[in-house]
């Protein structure tokens, strides 16, 4: 079954955890809450419920991007998966964090400035090649050419994380769409022939989440009655 949901929580956890089934979690990326928050979330949430995790940017991104200053963050040597402390701590808390939601799938987004080069190559190869593969991981990279971000995630078993609006996977066998810009209902009806996970990334994340949820378990409840005919 293809799982919707957003973002973040646009709602209260209360409400969102009654009507979807997995959410990404946005605030690992900025500044990570305690574990301890993490097992809360877990307890609070259905079993079945699926937490997704957007891995801290001290990983993906250096310390001059303005959202290190949103969260007061100083670091002076971090991101694009340098050989560096401070972002191999980074990725131990954001495993350890993961572990305590009992995630499953960890996404990796990297800014335009990290740039298609061979130093960056590298650094992924080394980054994810040291590290335990106890999750999925997805990349979603700015402004890479498809064929170099196949080859990238090809070698090192990642799946290429797209808004498919914008641009098609170039690889992976799990379709995990991030769509960061209001659609039309035409296109997000169109995501059901196409995606195990569409997590809806803008203003309207609540609507178009319900809409295609709604969409999707109309079309579920008539392929069962088509097959029960049979």
């Amino acid at each position: 079954m293809m799982k919707i949901g957003c973002c973040g929580f646009p709602i209260s956890m209360e409400k969102y955890f009654k009507s979807f089934e997995v959410v990404e979690v946005q605030k690992t990326f900025y500044k990570p809450p305690s574990l301890e928050t993490a097992k809360k979330w877990r307890k609070m949430a259905p079993k079945s419920f699926e937490f997704t995790v957007k891995a801290w940017q001290v990983i993906t991104h250096p310390p001059s991007s303005p959202t290190y200053r949103k969260v007061g963050l100083e670091i002076k040597e971090a991101g694009f998966f340098k050989p560096v402390k401070a972002v191999f701590e980074a990725w131990d808390f954001i495993r350890k964090f993961s572990k305590a939601l009992k995630a499953r799938f960890i996404l990796f987004q990297t800014p335009r400035s990290f740039k298609e080069s061979e130093e960056n190559v590298r650094n992924m190869k080394e980054f994810f090649g040291s590290i335990e593969r106890e999750f999925i991981f997805g990349w979603e990279a700015r402004g890479w050419r498809n064929e170099a971000v196949r080859k990238i995630c090809e070698e090192l078993s990642l799946i290429h994380v797209v808004d498919p609006f914008e641009s098609p996977p170039a690889y992976g066998n799990l379709r995990y769409f991030r769509i960061h810009k209001n659609r039309s209902d035409d296109e997000i009806r169109s995501l059901l022939k196409i995606a195990d996970y569409v997590m809806f990334n803008n203003p309207y994340m609540l609507r178009d989440a319900e809409k295609l949820k709604t969409w999707r378990d109309e079309l579920e409840r008539k392929n069962s009655e088509s097959s029960e005919k049979l």
